[in-house]
């Protein structure tokens, strides 16, 4: 399953390979195209090389061969300040990205590095709060906050910066129920392009209605997420398991 060709890519990845300096080799040719809006999972097993995959999406790992393409830019020497202005990485660990006194300083300090300022940075600070549904806590230290909470301002302090794609990593992980489903409903309603990688099958069905399997450094297989979590064999090919009784044929798809 890929993108229809009229679509705008938000992210082109060919040919993509990368070995470590010790001589491990994570990547053997990656090849993906997600388009502008696309929400789109990335599973795969521990050590499958989806991290590896992540860090060359801003630079920070530089391709041993192949391309990566961001909003049309090449990521390379000439263009890293604007690419990584364009993807927007939120991490497990909300408190890998909230450091500063208040929760709105947090969320300025991305936009006011780039330069912006006045009432056009408090307009910013307010929208992206706005946006995860916690701009009552503008004020509040982030360490005062739940989990739930703390992982919703560290997707505003990248919304902030208005990204291209955001990519969140392992974005369920840790949160009860309720801040389970607060957040799913903030980033069904996000209208930028989201890559979401995760090892939590239900919610790659709930959230993103296609899915990309990273196995053994090449992408072992893309289409609809619905079908993907229900090719039991699939799965167990590449080392992932449903819950105990989740059926995705039975159980809400994303669109």
């Amino acid at each position: 399953m890929t993108t229809a060709p009229g679509v705008p890519a938000s992210l082109e990845v060919e040919g993509l390979a990368y070995a470590y300096p010790d001589g491990h080799q994570a990547l053997f040719g990656v090849d993906l195209r997600i388009g502008r809006g696309e929400r789109v999972a990335l599973l795969g097993p521990n050590g499958a090389g989806k991290t590896t995959l992540v860090l060359h999406l801003n630079g920070i790992l530089t391709p041993g061969a192949g391309s990566v393409t961001v909003a049309g830019l090449p990521v390379g020497a000439g263009h890293l300040a604007e690419v990584r202005r364009k993807v927007g990485i939120v991490f497990q660990d909300p408190d890998d990205q909230l450091f500063m006194p208040t929760v709105r300083e947090d969320v300025a300090f991305g936009p006011e590095a780039a330069g912006l300022r006045g009432p056009a940075l408090d307009a910013r600070v307010r929208e992206a709060l706005a946006r995860v549904g916690m701009e009552r806590y503008a004020d509040r230290p982030p360490h005062h906050l739940s989990f739930g909470q703390r992982r919703r301002v560290a997707v505003a302090t990248v919304l902030a910066t208005e990204p291209e794609i955001l990519v969140l990593d392992e974005p369920s992980s840790n949160l009860d129920p309720a801040a389970r489903r607060e957040l799913a409903d903030v980033l069904r309603a996000l209208d930028v392009t989201v890559l979401m990688v995760t090892h939590d099958l239900p919610y790659a069905l709930e959230l993103c209605p296609r899915a990309l399997i990273l196995s053994d450094g090449v992408i072992a297989a893309d289409g609809a997420t619905g079908d993907l979590l229900a090719d039991a064999e699939l799965l167990r090919s590449h080392r992932l398991e449903l819950p105990f009784g989740f059926d995705p044929k039975t159980a809400g798809v994303a669109r």
